[in-house]
């Protein structure tokens, strides 16, 4: 039996900067830890390298002025709603401050009891005692009065505070339904990230007159800057003072690069993802770590989709508990090998992609603080208890 099953390592780069040939240096990198490891590269092991390098070396950027431009091209000047953003210094703060540049004036919505994140806005401690007191559209005076000066347990902010101090024509008010922001304005800013569309066409159901949403902001370039034509802002974060790092664009020609360049090297390619944010929960602030739009925005052919495979304790416990301990192995090799559909055998698996499984992953591993290995590389991802 082969004792050793799925195997993750984080690879080291140089700092990335604007211009990089990103491929080659990701290629090069990733051969020189698989010789200090005394490691092949197969087909079947994956590269994942994260979205942050991808748009730096594309200089993928743009300044809170090219946000503002593009929401007076929307909007006309006018007032606008932007409802529920994410409680964020990193990811949102900056995008605010391009908005309130280029709106008459900004009624910022924010969601109680959490964001859309998780990210809370009262304490759950006291929330039973104050719940029934939340009810409708509040002023950010009015919610205070209920829940109290609160901070987040985490970054120790008041947002509220923080996005009303970005510039005087910012309101914020507070609520637990979306449409409650058309009581302010009729022109709208959609500022969720997974449920966007949804609301977009809820607001345009109920009377909304011009409403987007954060993806469609700088989906094309303002006075030269960066955009992303998929996903506009969302996926941006704070890159330095004015400045916004976007989410990459031309994922898909990124992938090819790579994949041509690894089979350059060695004769082959491994398979290979770009990976944003993982799709996890934190079981202490109880916030889900999927801030961007995407856990991967591009991928090889090969992780398009779900895994097949069954449940092995659940054949352990049942389909095989009579038998000798010498003939468990090797039924479970065959009916791993076989993988009927017609059986009941992979119950209690989750049907998750694999690009989301290994995003996910990728991202733990490299997480987003000083161990400065952008690349991970995944091996033995694809095999099972009967390959030996």
């Amino acid at each position: 039996m082969r004792y050793v099953g799925c195997q993750s390592h984080g690879v080291r780069l140089p700092i990335i900067t604007q211009g990089d040939n990103l491929p080659k240096i990701v290629v090069e990198s990733t051969l020189k830890m698989a010789e200090s490891l005394n490691i092949e590269i197969k087909e079947n092991d994956i590269i994942g390298v994260t979205e942050a390098i991808v748009a730096k070396a594309q200089g993928n950027y743009a300044n809170i002025k090219d946000v503002a431009c593009d929401i007076k091209e929307k909007f006309q000047d006018e007032a606008v709603g932007v409802v529920f953003p994410i409680l964020s210094r990193n990811r949102f703060l900056n995008m605010l401050k391009g908005i309130a540049m280029g709106a008459k004036k900004v009624y910022v919505l924010l969601q109680y009891p959490s964001d859309e994140v998780g990210n809370p806005m009262v304490d759950y401690d006291n929330y039973d005692e104050i719940e029934d007191k939340l009810k409708g559209l509040l002023t950010a005076e009015e919610f205070k009065k209920i829940v109290g000066d609160f901070k987040h347990p985490f970054t120790d902010m008041d947002y509220i505070s923080l996005y009303e101090s970005v510039s005087p024509n910012i309101e914020v008010y507070l609520s637990d339904n979306s449409r409650d922001i058309l009581k302010l304005t009729k022109n709208v800013l959609v500022a969720e990230i997974h449920t966007r569309e949804r609301t977009a066409r809820k607001l345009k159901m109920h009377g909304a007159e011009k409403v987007y949403t954060l993806s469609d902001i700088l989906t094309k370039s303002f006075n030269g800057s960066g955009y992303n034509e998929n996903y506009g802002l969302l996926g941006s974060n704070l890159s330095k003072g004015d400045t916004l790092k976007l989410f990459p664009r031309d994922c898909d020609t990124f992938i090819k690069n790579l994949e041509d360049e690894f089979k350059k090297a060695v004769g082959i390619s491994p398979q290979l993802l770009i990976y944003g944010d993982g799709a996890y929960k934190d079981p202490a602030a109880k916030i889900w770590e999927l801030a961007d739009p995407v856990v991967s925005p591009a991928h090889t052919e090969r992780l398009k989709g779900s895994p097949n495979e069954i449940k092995f304790k659940y054949v352990a416990d049942n389909v095989l508990a009579d038998l000798a301990p010498e003939d468990k192995t090797k039924a479970m090799n065959d009916l791993i090998k076989e993988k009927s559909k017609q059986n009941n055998y992979n119950e209690g698996t989750t049907p998750r992609k694999y690009a989301d499984l290994l995003g996910s992953l990728c991202d733990l591993m490299s997480g987003s603080g000083d161990k400065g290995t952008p690349v991970i590389m995944i091996r033995g991802y694809f095999d099972d208890y009967s390959d030996n």
